[in-house]
């Protein structure tokens, strides 16, 4: 409670000049307060309805947005509202955003069978859609140790999940379904590039034929280097940080599906993506001077 308050609640009893002599406080500082009342009431209650607000949004997310992207969403839905604001109502109703945990890699490296540049040199961004993609595997741990595996293709201009595939087994099927599923997505892959890591799968004969095929050209990092593929890295970071929130595991298999399923189209049609100016990636591709290359 502040002193003006005290005064206020007291005044009755010990009279206002009194109560500010001993608590120290002017009396024209009390008064100004007091004038005030009303103002401080219909902002409390403008906070308390904001604060309704963004934990609908909070919630409708998985409590996986931060002040940002709230920030974004309100605005979106026609609310005038400074990103200041929305922060500090955010930090005293206590509604946080999740945070990044260190990612455990799945990839296992191997020593290429065949030489394949890097075509990215960590520039993980792309002037149009369908010309450079980075994907990597990540496993989605289950109850009683055992363990889903979940293979991205990522396009760098609108950091679009275009394909993407599960299993229970790290083999180059796995990767090379995800791949597929991008060429099905975009109709075609023809003259694109994907970069990966040197995972055992990415580096395989197999992996390599399915990307002649498909006209894709191979890029990888150095061996051993997560920055050189730090896109692919960071998005499955995010994926397991707003799908598990904390918890250790899945349940089942079955539960561990039904969630990436959800996260990813959520992620393609809603998810505002800060470096796409809190645009969703569809949204994004869908700017006019996008469309026709987005296909």
């Amino acid at each position: 409670m502040s002193r003006f308050q005290f005064v206020a609640d007291h005044a009755s009893a010990f009279g206002v000049k009194r109560l500010c002599r001993v608590l120290a406080i002017s009396r024209s500082g009390f008064y100004r307060w007091r004038a005030a009342a009303a103002a401080r009431a219909a902002r409390a209650h403008a906070d308390a309805e904001l604060a309704t607000r963004i934990k609908k949004i909070h919630a409708e997310f998985d409590g996986t947005y931060g002040s940002p992207r709230v920030t974004v969403e309100l605005r979106h839905s026609g609310v005038r509202v400074n990103h200041k604001r929305v922060e500090r109502v955010m930090r005293i109703h206590r509604i946080v955003g999740l945070h990044l945990r260190k990612k455990v890699r799945a990839t296992v490296p191997e020593p290429s069978h065949h030489k394949v540049p890097d075509l990215l040199k960590r520039d993980f961004t792309a002037d149009e859609p369908n010309r450079r993609y980075v994907g990597d595997i990540t496993y989605l741990p289950l109850a009683e140790g055992r363990f889903l595996y979940l293979a991205t293709v990522i396009d760098l201009h609108s950091r679009r999940l275009a394909g993407w595939s599960i299993a229970d087994r790290m083999r180059t099927e796995l990767v090379a379904d995800a791949l597929r599923a991008a060429a099905r997505t975009r109709g075609g892959l023809g003259g694109a590039i994907f970069h990966s890591d040197h995972g055992a799968q990415y580096t395989s004969r197999q992996f390599a034929d399915l990307c002649a095929d498909l006209g894709v050209r191979q890029s990888m990092g150095a061996v051993g280097t997560s920055a050189d593929n730090a896109a692919a890295e960071a998005l499955n970071a995010t994926l397991k940080r707003e799908t598990l929130q904390g918890a250790a595991c899945w349940s089942s298999a079955q539960e561990a599906r039904l969630s990436v399923f959800a996260w990813i189209t959520r992620y393609n049609t809603r998810r505002r993506h800060s470096t796409l100016g809190y645009l969703s990636p569809n949204d994004y591709e869908q700017q006019p001077d996008k469309v026709l290359l987005a296909a």
